[in-house]
């Protein structure tokens, strides 16, 4: 059962019905007692098979959704879009949907505990509001900006990323790009997989899934993970798990049904960053915690989805989706450390307790018109948004410990908790897309998408209620050129938009701003290359975003809008095999970001800055040597210099971090692998947490992996 917002639980005491370990060996053995099964008829759009495991490259030929609701394949789509199989993402141990994502072209992760740690970079737009996050190309709306889920890889047959803006698919906040989970759909073919993972600082994972089928017409998919670590640094710990679940049942020719049930419950590593010392990093302070001891960071997820697909004829296809979903959120921390060098002590202050309680319910329904030189799409999606806010600000409480080996004690804060304030949102929108094949070379895409949301915000403890609306357009005009069967050209231009703060929870301040406006030029290359070398891409492009908070220069203490920020930059990315048992894997992202119009506080003029957290390069490189039953395989990781302010006078170091895996195939079904994270055990910080203090990445780490298919 979900609970109901009007009388949100404190989910800090929740605990899953049972434990994902022994959840998980329950369902293999479920699985592996299913009976044979036959393949049931249809003339539907058969699911998407990746190509050869062996060979995977770029995947050019995948139809897929998340570029363009007409399902093009991302060669001839044009705009970037990139695709990342679940193969590929155990191959180089990237277990967590932060690492894999943060695997692709020109994205980094920004993640932390106030964020829900799914928080990326990308074409010089950062944070929740600017980077999207779906499954299956559902978004869960962001409130308060945190996003939660997905968050790690099981149970997704891939992960894509399109690059720039994408409000035409997800709408609002998405300018820098979005992050599609692609699940693992059901099969009348009865297959099975487990994963099972010892490491060092105390992690075990165990995963199982499986598939087959139930009756001649309906079949089932279900994943079910679990994971706990004892982490590199005091209150460490973390744990998860999840159950995955889709039935499939296809009654006539042409109509298939699906419903779909999730659970998720998380506890991440209570972690809030390291203090600076003076500006710079202090190695001697990089295990240590200055949370307290009965701190909280617990997510919880449900999700209800039910979709129908029905082949009305050769040329019309309805699609209906109808979803409820609930997040349930809880932080009970200390958050703001400052370092006294000459004392050598940590003064710690902002002891918060936050909850969320969000109910999503909503539907999207589609119509698919294709002809010979035609896929058309008319889509209305809407959906109704409850949440809750509970804290306890202003967040009073301090405290002084020492710098090194500190004794965290617990949490206080003279400030009650309360209830502070309900939203209630209502968000719709309305598209069209074509996909027109103008010659067997040429294909022209345009699409357009309208937004609107409606916001009731009720103040619960003082204040005054009130309303607020949004309305944006979003739109889309691509031409594709076939310069040869394997080589497409591609042109494009298109605008999207973010809000200033989470849609659904402005503020009073916040609530008369209108949408930024965000507007891309992209050109590119995508190439298979001759005799089985690989896949190489290329784009060019530029993004200007309007409209960006900034302040009055006739009253600086006064917000308005009027600002505006640009990048541009280029982006390659290649899977090659230059020889046999070798394949080669890399990308890279030349980055220019600007602001062209901001003042800050006391009319600070800030044009010509680097926005936040925005890396100018970034590149990722993997190499794997097969010999007989054994892989060897190396990956470097580089992200250049960012900076923690807007005035550019704090810097995150840039940074390049070696990864390594060995695998023994075993035998058809059985692979052992052995995974090496960071291993000259390199500090580095992936973001910050305010200006004095960065959230610092893993340090050195082995896995040793068991993968099982059968």
């Amino acid at each position: 059962m979900f609970h109901r917002l009007t009388s949100p639980a404190p989910i800090s005491g929740l605990r899953l019905p049972v434990h994902p370990a022994p959840l998980a060996a329950a369902l293999a053995l479920v699985f592996m007692a299913q009976p044979g099964s036959s393949q049931a008829q249809t003339t539907l759009t058969p699911v998407e098979v990746l190509a050869n495991p062996d060979n995977p490259g770029l995947h050019l030929d995948l139809n897929s959704s998340t570029g363009s609701r007409t399902g093009v394949s991302t060669r001839a789509l044009p705009a970037s879009l990139e695709t990342l199989d679940s193969n590929t993402a155990q191959e180089r141990g990237d277990l967590s949907l932060m690492d894999a994502i943060t695997r692709s072209t020109g994205l980094s992760g920004v993640g932390s505990g106030g964020n829900g740690s799914m928080s990326f970079s990308a074409r010089g737009f950062s944070g929740t509001n600017s980077v999207g996050l779906a499954e299956d190309g559902l978004r869960l709306a962001t409130g308060a900006g945190t996003q939660t889920y997905p968050n790690d890889s099981w149970g997704y047959e891939r992960i894509e990323v399109l690059r720039g803006p994408g409000s035409l698919v997800y709408g609002s906040g998405t300018v820098g790009a979005t992050v599609n989970a692609v699940r693992k759909s059901p099969s009348p073919i009865r297959s099975q997989e487990a994963l099972m993972g010892l490491g060092t600082d105390g992690t075990a994972r165990l995963g199982v899934g499986g598939t087959g089928a139930l009756s001649e017409s309906a079949s089932f998919r279900l994943d079910a993970y679990g994971h706990t670590s004892n982490g590199q640094r005091s209150l460490g710990e973390s744990s998860g798990g999840k159950l995955m679940s889709t039935l499939r049942v296809e009654p006539l020719t042409g109509l298939r049904l699906e419903l779909l049930t999730d659970y998720s419950r998380q506890k991440p590593e209570r972690y809030w960053g390291t203090p600076l010392n003076q500006g710079r990093l202090d190695a001697r302070l990089r295990d240590e915690n200055y949370n307290v001891v009965d701190s909280a960071i617990v997510y919880e997820d449900k999700r209800i989805r039910a979709r129908a697909e029905w082949a009305v004829n050769d040329w019309l296809t309805l699609r209906e989706e109808i979803h409820h979903l609930e997040a349930l959120r809880h932080w009970k921390n200390v958050e703001q450390y400052a370092l006294i060098p000459l004392t050598r002590q940590v003064e710690r202050s902002d002891y918060l307790e936050i909850s969320h309680a969000l109910e999503q319910t909503g539907h999207r329904l589609e119509a698919n018109i294709r002809n010979n030189d035609h896929r058309a799409v008319l889509g209305w999606e809407m959906s109704r948004i409850n949440f809750r806010h509970t804290n306890n600000a202003p967040y009073g409480g301090s405290s002084t410990v020492s710098a090194e080996s500190p004794l965290q004690g617990t949490w206080f804060s003279p400030d009650p908790t309360l209830a502070k304030y309900d939203t209630t949102s209502t968000l719709q929108a309305v598209y069209a897309e074509d996909a027109w094949q103008l010659t067997p070379r040429w294909l022209l895409m345009a699409g357009l998408r309208h937004d609107a949301a409606r916001v009731r915000r009720d103040e619960l403890v003082s204040g005054t209620d009130f309303n607020y609306s949004l309305h944006g357009n979003a739109w889309r005009l691509g031409l594709s050129y076939a310069l040869a069967p394997q080589t497409h050209l591609y042109a494009q231009a298109s605008a999207g938009h973010d809000p200033v703060s989470s849609i659904i929870t402005m503020n009073l301040r916040n609530s008369s701003f209108s949408l930024t406006q965000g507007r891309q030029v992209e050109t590119g290359i995508k190439q298979t290359l001759a005799d089985g070398l690989g896949d190489w891409s290329a784009a060019l492009f530029r993004i200007e975003k309007d409209n960006i908070i900034t302040r009055d220069p006739l009253n600086p203490a006064l917000s308005v809008q009027g600002g505006s920020q640009h990048s541009q930059g280029l982006e390659l990315s290649a899977a090659l095999t230059p020889r046999p048992r070798w394949r080669l894997e890399g990308n890279l992202s030349l980055l220019q970001a600007r602001y062209d119009e901001l003042l800050e506080a006391g009319g600070t003029d800030r044009a010509g800055k680097r926005p936040t957290d925005v890396p100018t390069q970034q590149a990722n490189l993997w190499g794997h040597h097969r010999l007989g039953a054994l892989q060897l395989s190396l990956g470097l990781r580089h992200v250049g210099r960012r900076y923690a302010d807007n005035a550019n006078s704090i810097a995150l170091p840039g940074y390049t971090v070696a990864d390594a895996a060995m695998a023994w195939q075993q035998n058809k079904h059985t692979t052992l692998r052995l995974i090496g994270r960071n291993l000259g055990d390199r500090q580095y910080a992936t973001t910050s947490y305010g200006s004095q203090q960065f959230i610092l990445g893993q340090g050195r780490s082995l896995e040793l992996l068991a993968e099982l298919k059968f």
